[in-house]
């Protein structure tokens, strides 16, 4: 188990990717899902997938398990799972000291890109870049689980194309 504290933000312009790492392709759906715990799988770049369950233990703390799972069980899942799949392309952006997830949606949800980064404690303030937009952190209009529950609207997926 490991203990995730993360905070999510919008990205307001595309400066970011003069230096992103190679983005990898996921796409993920969730089997079971409430207000403060979820089980997801999710496969990467077509080959590999994942199991992950997250309890929510704090506005910014989860606990998670994540378990590698054959592929094709992955597959087999998300023709199960509840509500639409979520497709996206990760990328990594080292900035002032922390490691940032830009996240570029396609499907329906193109057009919305989002950026984590990690904290070491709830207390930590990373450097924000000139690219973060406006913080989402615990807005659940634009929690995975969310979207994939619900159609996408024009103002969600708003942003840097």
């Amino acid at each position: 188990m490991t203990a995730e504290i993360e905070r999510k933000f919008k990205v307001s312009n595309d400066r970011w990717r003069q230096h992103a790492s190679v983005g990898i392709e996921l796409r993920q759906a969730y089997i079971m899902a409430s207000k403060d715990r979820i089980l997801r799988v999710r496969t990467i770049d077509a080959h590999r997938a994942v199991l992950t369950v997250k309890i929510r233990i704090g506005r910014l703390q989860r606990d998670e398990y994540e378990y590698e799972i054959p592929y094709l069980d992955a597959i087999e899942m998300f023709a199960r799972a509840l509500g639409k799949i979520i497709e996206k392309t990760r990328h990594e952006v080292e900035f002032g000291g922390h490691l940032w997830e830009v996240d570029v949606y396609s499907g329906e949800h193109r057009g919305l890109v989002t950026a984590e980064v990690e904290l070491a404690n709830c207390d930590d303030v990373p450097p924000q870049p000139t690219w973060i937009g406006p913080e989402i952190t615990g807005n659940q209009l634009y929690s995975n689980r969310a979207m994939a529950m619900r159609r996408a609207t024009a103002s969600l997926c708003a942003g840097v194309n």
